[in-house]
């Protein structure tokens, strides 16, 4: 009797939530002499993670190196990721003149009958699809592919590897490394396509289509693993909301100690908003999907509510990325000694080995 097998859905969450991911793969290897993951797919941040436990690297391996600030496994810095996209500043000028011959056409031809809402309306549209590129990352992360010996096509890898992102004109989910012309894609650019997070990375155009981030989904991908064949997905998710204390100042800001989300700015209020829509989107979609499919057992890893605020330090923070991946590896452990643990019990009944 063969072993069900067994799929990873990395739902991303930016620099942080891939630190916690990484932090609860590793827990698993630690935990299981032969940890191995059938089928690995990646969503936003979390194609990064995917990608690399696809090609053979061990969770355990990029946990030591990002734990070490002297470890150059993975040397990210800012710039790779903090790059203005030129190419849409250009199509933005172009189009804001544009829009504003329109508009003195407008004002010089009925002067009296002008609306002046409308008129400012034009320059809406002139705004920018999204203000960084992910031009350096992607050259940052071929470049670490060829340096630690990942390969660089879906084809190649050791292990099935897919990604997750979103046609921005169709509406659609695309899934990289699925079909002939999406396994052909370069894996960095799959991967940036992926983490394509709106308003803040234009769009990645592959073979004419804009593709954005692929986020949590309804279900958090698993309907792609079960089509590879696996029985048993765990679901790594690290967007849930926050929970603070209002009594405590635990909210840290450039201007010192805070007690509220809102002391953050609207960045984080967004944030906050993004985060309980997709966990209660999650939620239901993985209730729903479950009753539908009764012979996949699936299981949902989180950080607690509570312990949450750890998201709102710079992921750039040693001490901030040092705490996201020890709750990863602690949670995660925690919940695997537990009396009658389920995600115990069901990694065994795939045929895994504890420790």
């Amino acid at each position: 009797m063969t072993s069900p097998r067994i799929g990873v859905c990395l739902a991303g969450g930016g620099i942080t939530g891939a630190m916690y991911e990484v932090g609860v793969l590793a827990a698993l290897e630690a935990f299981f002499e032969d940890f191995v993951p059938d089928v690995v797919v990646g969503a936003a941040s979390g194609a990064c993670v995917a990608t690399a436990l696809a090609g053979g690297i061990p969770a355990e391996r990029l946990y030591r190196a990002l734990l070490d600030p002297s470890d150059d496994f993975f040397p990210l810095e800012r710039q790779h990721l903090l790059r203005v996209d030129l190419r849409e500043l250009r199509r933005v000028a172009r189009s804001a003149f544009g829009a504003f011959r329109r508009s003195a056409g407008a004002v010089t031809s009925r002067p009296l009958a002008v609306d002046v809402w409308a008129e400012v309306d034009r320059f809406f549209d002139s705004l920018p699809a999204g203000v960084l590129t992910t031009d350096a990352f992607e050259q940052f992360f071929y470049e670490v592919l060829t340096r630690r010996g990942i390969p660089k096509t879906f084809a190649e890898m050791p292990r099935r590897l897919l990604l997750v992102a979103n046609d921005l004109d169709v509406g659609e989910r695309v899934v990289f490394g699925t079909g002939a012309d999406l396994e052909e894609v370069p894996v960095a650019k799959a991967v940036c396509a992926s983490l394509a997070t709106p308003l803040l990375f234009a769009p990645v155009r592959i073979d004419g289509r804009d593709l954005i981030a692929g986020g949590v989904g309804e279900a958090g991908h698993v309907d792609v693993a079960v089509e590879q064949g696996c029985e048993l997905v765990l679901v790594v998710n690290a967007m849930v909301p926050l929970r603070l204390d209002p009594s405590a100042a635990s909210v840290p800001t450039g201007h010192g100690q805070r007690t509220r989300v809102r002391d953050k700015g609207l960045l984080w209020v967004y944030n906050q908003a993004w985060r309980l829509v997709t966990e209660a989107r999650l939620q239901k979609g993985l209730a729903s999907y479950a009753a539908e499919h009764p012979k996949v057992r699936l299981e949902l890893l989180e950080p607690d509510r509570d312990d949450a605020t750890m998201f709102l330090h710079s992921p750039m923070n040693f001490a901030a990325r040092r705490a996201l991946l020890e709750d990863g590896f602690v949670s995660t452990t925690r919940r695997l000694r537990a009396e009658g643990s389920p995600l115990r019990t069901h990694l065994v009944q795939a045929g895994l080995t504890p420790r």
